[in-house]
Order: structure tokens, then C-alpha cells, then sequence
């Protein structure tokens, strides 16, 4: 991270999220470019990040939005998307969700059980309204990544499983309210292993549809999902996620018939890089074999250590812009909240550290800020965007 704010965060209260809005633009810039090239289709998954300046930058590229809760339809509506290129996804929407959206006329429902079909059906219906929906298929692959963010596995509660193909034929059959567009795929999340993975969601997808089209259904749109990974252990040396291979292995793997599009619901990809939550050190301590570097900020703030014992990089930004600091420390960083897995980082080498040291807890962009919460009725780390520092501190 460039050390050159440092002096800017000086004045701010910790802990705050800084968002880099040059590597921000660059990514979602490089995201536009790659998936014009490739002819995919992007709807940014809204529940990695739901700050309003960035929702309406990418919408301005004329991007979709990824949509698992009616609340993040409407937000993503208000931030500039529009209504035919918002897809609700998530397993469970509440009668109130699906109407609403459907008077908004948003794009698809990403239907992910038998009975959700039947009831948006039941609501256009009653509305006079026509619903465009795909239905989730659990692929059944192992996404080599978390247990937590695997969801295509055979059996769990995402999608629809192989054992009720017939059965979805029938459904779609009956039900007049309802357009089928398309068959959708979501494996998992922090997915590295690109090559390996996708292409063999992209063989498994082909198969699939092939099976609905022999039953008769015209499949026009194929939706792999998101899942991209990106790097949390050097954050710094790959700041852009790999677009170019996702789409490229995408493109080799899929063949599409004159009609058929492909799409896609980056999230993480496009926002985690840009985002650092920044602390302060309120204190060290030094135990019989530990020494705790003890920060204001904690899993309130970003719970993803807590949660999934997810790994963040830890920066020590007062020390980078001071000379004579020892090097090669080793800390148990932990935060303040009341809990024993407020823990950011076990044995971490850090420079010699000290009480009022701004720490950068690095490729917090995702899944960090919209998770938050107010246990121990500690205060929401707020937003601070690159562009409203005060200029020229380099």
C-alpha cells in the first residue's frame, strides 16, 4: 500500500475503510474491456460491497447487478442499474421480495427450488405480469476453496439437483406466468484454481444444458456465476484480478449456439483489492511467550478472520515511514472486541511496533464493510474514499 497517505489517515479516527479509487476504476475498467472482448455478460454481485460511489461507477459501464435480497434490488436500482439488467438470486425471497420486484420489472429471477418457480408463478399471475426466470443447477463440483463458500456441491441448500430435472420439465411446463431464460451455475467463492475449475464447470454446464435442450426447453442464457479469486497473501503484486484467464477459459470451454449468451457475477474480484480497513494500535502487550498487538478495530468490523479464519495481510504503515524501527517482530495482532476469535493475524512479522501505530489490514474491499456490525454497540467503521483526501500528500 503506498505509504504516502499515511499522513492523510493521521487525521482521521480509526478504524475507517479506505478505498483506493484509482486501482477501483483501473479493475472495473480492465473488467469492461475483457468482457467486451470475449462477448460475456457482467452483473456485479452487489453483496461483496454495497457503497453507493462504487455501485454507480460500475453501473455507468452498463453492467448488471447480481441481487440476493430485495433490499439489494432496490439499492442497486437507486445506485443506477437498470431494472432489466438486475437478477435476483438467493434461496430464500419473501412474498414481498418477489412482488415488489416484480412491479419494478427487474430481468430474471435465478429461481433455486421447484416450489420458487411455482410461486413467482402464482405472483406474476395475479399481478398480469410476465416473469423471466433461470433456474440454479448444482453442477456438483468440488470448487477447491472453503467449506463455508463451496455452493455447487450435489446436496446443499442452493439450486437444483439432478434427481429433479424431470420434475423441473413438468413444473415449467404447467406454469404460464413464467419465461424460461436460462440454467444458472454457482460453485463456490475465492476461487483460484482457474483453469481447473471453470473448465470443468464450463463441461458440466454444457452437459446440462444439452439435457433440457433434448427435453424441448430453448436455453438462452448460461450463467456460470461468480467465484474469482484473488490474492490475499501479496495483495500488492496482483492488484487486478485475473479477468483475462476466467474469461479466456470461459470462452475455450463453453461453446454457445447462434442465440446464447453468457454471463457472469464478479464480486470480490472487482472490489476487494481497492479496499484496506485502516487501525490504530491502542496497545501492547507482552504475555510469557506472546507479545499482542492489541487494535481498535475488530471482527465487528471485518469478520472474515473470525468466521472463516480468512487470511489478511497486516501493514504496519507508521513504521514504513520512519527510520530506525527493528525489524522482525513477531505479533499475535488481535482486536477489542469480547470475543476469543477476534484475532487478525497469529505469529505475524511486523516491524517494531507501538501504541498509536496505523495499521492497514489490506484486501478488506470485500465481504468487510457490508458485513459489519454494531456487537458490543461499537460504531460502524465508515467509507473514506482516495479522491476526497487532501490533494497532493505525495
Amino acid at each position: 500500500m503506498q505509504s504516502g497517505y499515511t499522513d492523510a489517515f493521521g487525521k482521521i479516527d480509526t478504524p475507517f475503510y479506505f478505498y483506493d479509487m484509482d486501482l477501483f476504476r483501473t479493475t472495473v475498467s480492465e473488467l469492461a474491456s475483457l468482457s467486451s472482448l470475449y462477448g460475456i455478460k457482467v452483473h456485479y454481485a452487489i453483496k461483496a460491497n454495497t457503497e453507493e460511489r462504487l455501485l454507480r461507477h460500475i453501473a455507468s459501464y452498463g453492467f448488471g447487478a447480481d441481487c440476493v435480497s430485495g433490499n439489494e434490488v432496490l439499492h442497486a436500482y437507486r445506485c443506477g442499474f437498470r431494472p432489466e439488467d438486475i437478477v435476483f438470486a438467493g434461496v430464500g425471497k419473501s412474498d414481498r421480495e418477489i412482488t415488489e420486484s416484480l412491479k419494478l420489472g427487474i430481468g430474471t429471477f435465478n429461481c433455486e427450488s421447484l416450489q420458487e418457480i411455482e410461486v413467482v408463478n402464482g405472483f406474476a399471475a395475479s399481478l398480469g405480469v410476465r416473469a423471466n426466470v433461470s433456474v440454479r443447477i448444482n453442477p456438483d463440483i468440488d470448487a477447491h476453496t472453503h467449506k463455508y463458500v463451496t455452493t455447487g456441491l450435489y446436496e446443499n441448500k442452493f439450486g437444483v439437483s439432478r434427481h429433479e430435472f424431470e420434475a423441473l420439465v413438468a413444473l415449467l411446463g404447467r406454469c404460464g406466468a413464467v419465461d424460461l431464460q436460462g440454467l444458472h451455475f454457482h460453485i463456490g467463492s475465492q476461487i483460484t484454481d482457474v483453469e481447473e475449475v471453470y473448465s470443468l464447470e464450463c463441461r458440466r454446464a454444457s452437459e446440462i444444458v444439452r439435457w433440457f435442450e433434448d427435453k424441448g426447453l430453448e436455453i438462452r442464457n448460461i450463467d456460470l456465476g461468480g467465484g474469482l479469486g484473488v490474492d490475499y497473501e501479496d495483495p500488492d503484486a496482483n492488484p487486478v484480478a485475473d479477468f483475462g484467464t476466467w474469461f479466456r477459459t470461459i470462452a475455450e470451454n463453453l461453446p454457445l449456439k447462434p442465440g446464447q449468451s453468457v454471463h457472469v457475477e464478479p464480486g470480490r474480484s472487482v472490489v476487494a483489492q481497492c479496499g484496506t480497513l485502516i487501525s490504530r494500535v491502542l496497545f501492547v502487550k507482552s504475555g510469557e511467550t506472546k507479545t499482542f498487538l492489541i487494535l481498535d478495530a475488530g471482527m465487528n468490523d471485518l469478520i472474515r478472520p473470525a468466521l472463516y479464519g480468512a487470511y489478511h495481510k497486516i501493514e504496519n504503515l507508521s513504521a514504513e515511514v520512519h527510520d530506525g524501527r527493528e525489524r522482525d517482530q513477531v505479533y499475535d495482532v488481535v482486536g477489542p472486541v469480547c470475543e476469543s476469535s477476534d484475532v487478525w493475524g497469529a505469529g505475524r512479522l511486523l516491524p517494531l511496533s507501538v501504541r498509536g501505530d496505523l495499521m492497514a489490514i489490506r484486501s478488506a474491499g470485500a465481504y468487510g464493510q457490508v458485513m459489519a456490525s454494531r456487537y458490543n454497540l461499537r460504531d460502524l467503521a465508515p467509507a473514506v474514499f482516495s479522491d476526497d483526501l487532501v490533494k497532493n500528500i505525495f
